[in-house]
C-alpha cells in the first residue's frame, strides 16, 4: 500500500511540473498547497549536477529557501514566479554558506529582497570574503509570513558546519537542503566541510524534533522519496563503520 502511495505521489508531482522538459535549466514543480520545488544545474568536475531548492507563496509575497546554483537562473526564477503567481519575492533564506545555497545573496539583496542566514553562515561568508545576508537569524526561530508559519532550525554540524533545516509544521514539510541526501544517493557526496560523526547526532535531533514529515526535500537529485532522511542516516552509519575499520 505504501509503495502504491509513493507511486501515486510521484505521478502527481511529475504531472504538476510546469510543462518543462527535463533539459530545462530551471525546473519548477508543485509540491503541495503553496509550496514549490525548483531545480537548477551546475557543472561539478565535468558532470552536470542538479540542486533542489524551494519557494513558498504567501499573502505577503514569496519566500525563497536557497538560491539557484546556476547564476544564470537568478533572474529567470524571479520572472517565473512573477508570471506564475503574480507576486514578488520578499525573503531569501540560505541553509548554509556553499554557493549552491548562499550564492545569490548579493544579487537578491540588490533587488530589495530581504536575505537571511544564521551567524555561523555569516561568519564563514565573512571569512571567505563572499556576499553576506542582510539579516542574521537565531539558530532556532519561528517565522510567520502571511498565512504561513515555519521554523528555521540548526541541528548541529553535518554536511556543513552551519547547515540548517526548515520545518513547516501544519503541512509537515521538511526542507533539508544538503543536510539530507536523496534516497537514491550512493554516498555522502562532497565532504570537504563535513563532520560525519556529528552528522549522525544531528540527524537524530531532526528526527526527534520534527515528527512524521509528509514531504522531505534533500539538496540534490530526486526529492520525491520521503525515506531520504532515513537513507542519509544509513549512509552516515556506513561511512563511519568503514572509517572505523580503516577502509576510508
Amino acid at each position: 500500500m505504501r509503495k502504491l502511495a509513493s507511486i501515486i505521489l510521484f505521478l502527481v508531482l511529475v504531472s504538476n511540473s510546469f510543462g518543462q522538459s527535463k533539459n530545462s535549466p530551471l525546473q519548477i514543480s508543485h509540491l503541495t498547497g503553496d509550496f514549490y520545488v525548483y531545480k537548477t544545474f551546475h557543472d561539478y568536475k565535468g558532470t552536470m549536477i542538479s540542486a533542489n531548492a524551494m519557494y513558498l507563496v504567501t499573502d505577503k509575497g514569496v519566500v525563497l529557501f536557497d538560491a539557484p546554483w546556476d547564476e544564470a537562473q537568478f533572474q529567470p526564477l524571479l520572472d517565473s514566479i512573477k508570471t506564475k503567481h503574480n507576486k514578488e519575492v520578499v525573503m531569501l533564506f540560505a541553509t548554509h554558506s556553499h554557493d549552491d545555497r548562499a550564492g545569490g545573496f548579493d544579487f537578491y539583496r540588490k533587488k530589495g529582497i530581504k536575505t537571511y542566514s544564521i551567524k555561523l553562515t555569516d561568519d564563514i561568508l565573512k571569512k571567505e570574503k563572499k556576499p553576506r545576508a542582510e539579516f542574521i537569524t537565531p539558530n532556532d526561530k519561528t517565522f510567520t509570513v502571511g498565512q504561513h508559519t515555519f521554523e528555521v532550525y540548526y541541528p548541529g554540524k553535518g554536511h556543513a558546519p552551519d547547515n540548517i533545516v526548515v520545518w513547516f509544521n501544519k503541512e509537515k514539510v521538511l526542507y533539508g537542503a544538503c543536510f539530507i541526501k536523496s534516497a537514491d544517493a550512493q554516498d555522502l557526496g562532497y565532504l570537504g566541510d563535513s563532520d560525519v560523526k556529528e552528522w549522525k547526532t544531528s540527524i537524530k535531533k531532526v528526527q526527534t524534533k520534527f515528527k512524521s514529515p509528509k514531504y522531505i526535500i534533500p539538496g540534490h537529485e530526486d526529492w520525491t522519496n520521503i525515506q531520504s532522511l532515513n537513507h542519509t542516516q544509513k549512509l552516515v552509519d556506513e561511512y563511519l563503520a568503514q572509517k572505523s575499520s580503516g577502509k576510508k
